[in-house]
């Protein structure tokens, strides 16, 4: 083990810029990852094309044998022979109106994930998980241990890891047909075998058979010998080429210029990468159908309750509560049950009935466990179970629960945190701050913080004003907010956690703080409806005025735009449907700085996502990044959702021009980006180029989406959370596959600087806490400069079975480098004993490998989910007929 503080830039490899380094590393190829990688092979088909065709025909699939209640069942005929769009499925099944955000975010997690298999330094190189080098056995054993492992963690509600480990799965399953000669030797269906590992992979070439003759063109088609036997080809030199094999092929396959040359893959259209290109096609609809088998397998073993959870494919939020349970906190207790039977009783049976139910109480000095489920019953059994009890001094661990919910809340949730205490565990603010951002939730903060109470808390100092500064920085870093109430009004202002769980937008305000003697001004567009006004702190007045020049005040009930209702100093304004379109004033008279935020229901809204462009490797694409980093280049990919086709003809669809970058609070703009267009308009698809010199300015920043409705009029979206640039490139993997207890995993560690020389130290934790070694603590980065570094987990005998690890590292920058924190988070699958041969098939089962829990409910601290049962294998059929809808859009 080297010394900690020893300089790793004398420890590393020979240093090279980034991509560069990516660029000369002995890599292996595969279909084109994303749509960037349409740059390099126009018509190509990619993994993300695959992924997400795959995803929406068996999630048709379940919408056509699930009827919607109380709604006319769909009807395949009105999908067929058009392309096949989430917003349209969602239309069709929910009804018109209900977002399909979050399951395309799902989508997006497990095609980020297939992608990404493709650029991570423990994947990349690995043939076994890409089905190079004759490695097919090992392949397959990858693929199924990689679905075992989604499975497991989809029944465990472990729903990220779930979606990483199946886009890892797609992609080796998905590898066999472009890398393989499974097309060339005439096959018109996907290999029966490659998800059954108890039948024995047959026919396959030995290593002592030649399989290709030499090819000197660009294009080979002819170069496979005649013969019937399985085989896959060789790239680069790890391993290397026997005598007279195949190579896989293309510009950067140093393998392909040793004889036999030329290559066999068929990962896209171009001739300069692909020998066997005039095979893609083919190659992606049999990689098509075969995804769309390994989707419907899920299905079958998770049930489609639990497959539905595993894709999100639900309008719905989750509902996640963080609640202090000392003593004083009777009150709050009482409001955070009576919002959520609420919402249990009005939502039941309808789809915006949460999917997803996360509760985690904390106190002095404890906090947890957390109590996941998908069963409003049990959450509202285990939540009426919590009572306040104890005192102890003021602070409490608040930040140290609020992580444990974020490790176990779905993206793109709201979750309400309950407390009438300051956080003893400030340590941790910029840690969870990262943390939801990477996960994209929303904190809103419920503070009944009253000076004059002390029944049930003691308080052995003078407490600073500023002790809640931690929840004020972690809902800025969200995108929520902290409200401070008092007891006798919590009630009433948590009904602001049903309203949340609509799925509402945030509309932006100029300025976006309240300013003396300046109104604050939004627009509303046509596509908005329930639009209200939240108005809190030190207020002593305020008006809203509509275009139309009508204004209304702060008086309580029914006014000319809508209906007002006061809570201490929580106001709550309710605009009159529909609101008239154009722009509104606020005009807010207060000590202090009052807290203004405007809100609406809108199908309309978008997505996005950050990559490093790879353009000249051999897999261009993007390689996709949590955060954008200072100095290095960037893409920002937008994703519209609410667009879909189903417009009447000739109707002219919205358009979206720019983005606008605007730091956060003080609401400056950064800077303005245009939008490319990329794929089919009605997918609503854009990507924007974020030059160095935009990024290269300190603190949070929000993306704001700018364009036109059909009519020429304003649409104006900005992002709920904002995002922050980060100082370096930390990249945190281990080795794929699961952790068994008693064993150790090594993980690999890199850091890379794009912005100069910087001094950093580097920290890291593990939850649960599992014992964790490291070989540095400290390293110097000059400019462009990479280290490496080595960490071992040790995964105790004590371990729960079908229980997840996170591994977290944090690098700081010391006095000479300011600049935010930077987290790499790692998530790994702790399988019990049964589940570790990955071989293994329950004895009772004739059908595939995997077997299934269906839990209602999961104790984290009390390990794996209970119950389920185990079906017989169905492939995804619809009157017989396997779907393939969708590739009109190819």
């Amino acid at each position: 083990m080297l010394p900690a503080d020893v300089p790793l830039s004398h420890q590393s490899p020979p240093v090279l810029p980034l991509l560069l380094l990516l660029q000369l590393l002995p890599p292996t190829a595969s279909f084109f990852p994303n749509i960037w990688s349409l740059l390099a092979a126009p018509g190509s088909v990619t993994h993300q094309d695959l992924t997400e065709e795959a995803a929406l025909n068996v999630t048709l699939q379940l919408f056509l044998e699930q009827p919607p209640p109380g709604r006319p069942p769909l009807r395949l005929k009105d999908f067929l022979g058009r392309t096949l769009l989430a917003d349209d499925l969602f239309a069709a099944y929910f009804g018109p109106g209900f977002p399909s955000r979050r399951f395309r975010a799902a989508l997006g997690e497990v095609s980020r994930a297939n992608a990404a298999q493709d650029f991570l330094p423990t994947s990349r190189n690995d043939p076994d998980l890409h089905f190079d080098a004759e490695r097919l056995g090992q392949g397959r054993m990858r693929l199924v241990g990689a679905l075992r492992e989604a499975l497991v963690a989809a029944s465990a509600l472990e729903h990220t890891l779930a979606r990483q480990r199946l886009g890892a799965a797609l992609h080796t399953l998905q590898d066999f047909y472009s890398h393989s000669n499974w097309v060339e030797l005439g096959q018109q269906q996907p290999h029966p075998h490659l998800l059954w590992p108890r039948q024995e992979l047959r026919s396959l070439a030995r290593v002592d058979d030649p399989t290709c003759s030499d090819c000197e063109e660009l294009s080979c088609p002819g170069n496979l010998l005649g013969f019937t036997l399985l085989t896959s080809g060789y790239f680069g030199t790890h391993p290397s080429k026997p005598p007279g094999k195949c190579s896989h092929g293309g510009r950067f396959d140093r393998s392909s210029s040793q004889p036999p040359r030329g290559g066999i893959n068929k990962d896209s259209t171009s001739p300069g990468f692909s020998p066997h290109h005039t095979l893609h096609l083919q190659a992606a609809k049999l990689a098509l159908q075969a995804s769309i088998q390994a989707f419907s397998l899920l299905r079958n073993r998770l049930g489609d309750r639990g497959f539905s959870r595993l894709l999100d494919i639900s309008p719905a939020s989750s509902l996640s509560f963080v609640l202090d349970t000392t003593g004083s906190m009777g009150e709050e207790i009482n409001a955070a049950k009576i919002q959520a039977r609420h919402i249990v009783e009005q939502r039941r049976g309808s789809p915006m009935e949460p999917v997803h139910y996360v509760l985690v109480p904390f106190h002095d000095p404890g906090f947890g466990p957390v109590f996941t489920t998908s069963d409003p019953d049990s959450f509202w059994q285990q939540l009426n179970e919590i009572h306040a009890l104890g005192g102890g001094d003021e602070p409490e661990m608040c930040l140290s629960a609020l992580e444990l919910a974020l490790l176990h809340t779905p993206p793109l949730s709201d979750i309400f945190v309950f407390t009438d205490a300051s956080p003893k565990d400030a340590m941790l603010t910029s840690r969870v701050e990262s943390l939801t951002q990477e996960r994209r939730c929303r904190v809103t903060f419920l503070v009944t913080e009253d000076p004059s109470r002390v029944q049930g808390r003691a308080r052995r100092e003078v407490l600073s004003p500023l002790r809640f500064e931690p929840y004020e920085a972690v809902a800025l870093a969200s995108g929520g907010e902290v409200i401070f109430t008092k007891d006798e009004h919590i009630q009433d202002v948590a009904a602001i956690v049903g309203d949340s769980m609509a799925d509402l937008v945030t509309l932006p305000l100029e300025p976006p703080v309240v300013v003396s003697g300046r109104p604050l001004v939004f627009s509303v567009d046509a596509l908005l409806q329930k639009v209200t006004v939240q108005i809190h702190r030190e207020v002593s007045s305020f008006w809203i005025r509509n275009p139309a020049g009508v204004s209304q005040g702060q008086e309580e009930g029914e006014g000319p735009l809508g209906h007002t209702r006061r809570f201490g100093q929580f106001w709550i304004v309710t605009l009159n449907d529909p609101p008239q379109t154009g722009t509104w004033e606020i005009q807010v008279t207060a000590e202090g700085t009052p807290r203004v935020r405007v809100q609406a229901q809108t199908s309309l809204d978008f997505l996005f996502y950050f990559g490093i462009p790879m353009e000249d490797g051999p897999h261009p694409g993007l390689y996709p990044l949590t955060q954008p980093v200072a100095g290095l280049q960037t893409q920002l990919l937008v994703e519209v959702t609410g667009l879909g086709s189903r417009g009447k003809p000739g109707d002219r669809r919205p358009h979206f021009s720019h983005i606008i970058l605007r730091g956060v609070p003080d609401g400056a703009e950064r800077g303005r980006v245009p939008l490319e267009p990329t794929g089919p308009r009605e997918r609503g698809l854009f990507t924007a180029s974020l030059p160095p010199a935009l990024l290269s300015t300190t603190g949070p920043f929000t993306v704001e989406l700018i364009g036109q409705d059909g009519e020429g009029r304003g649409l104006h979206r900005v992002a709920t959370q904002p995002c922050t640039v980060v100082p370096v490139l930390l990249e945190l993997g281990g080795s794929p596959g699961f952790l068994a207890p008693g064993s150790k995993a090594p993980l690999s560690l890199r850091i890379t600087s794009f912005s100069g020389p910087q001094d950093l130290d580097l920290r890291t934790s593990v939850s649960p806490s599992f014992p964790l070694t490291s070989n540095l603590s400290r390293v110097r980065l000059e400019l462009n400069e990479s280290a490496w570094g080595f960490l071992c987990l040790e995964v105790p005998d004590s371990a729960m079975p079908d229980s997840v690890v996170t591994v977290t590292v944090t690098v700081i920058g010391r006095e000479a480098s300011p600049g935010p924190p930077t987290h790499a988070f790692l998530r790994l699958l702790v399988l019990g004993p049964a589940l570790q041969d990955p071989l293994a098939t329950p004895a009772h089962s004739s059908g595939p490998i995997l077997t299934s829990t269906s839990p209602a409910s999961t104790l984290v601290t009390q390990g794996r989910a209970r119950g389920g049962r185990v079906d017989k294998p169905w492939w995804g059929t619809v009157g017989g007929v396997l779907l393939l809808l969708g590739l009109a859009s190819w």
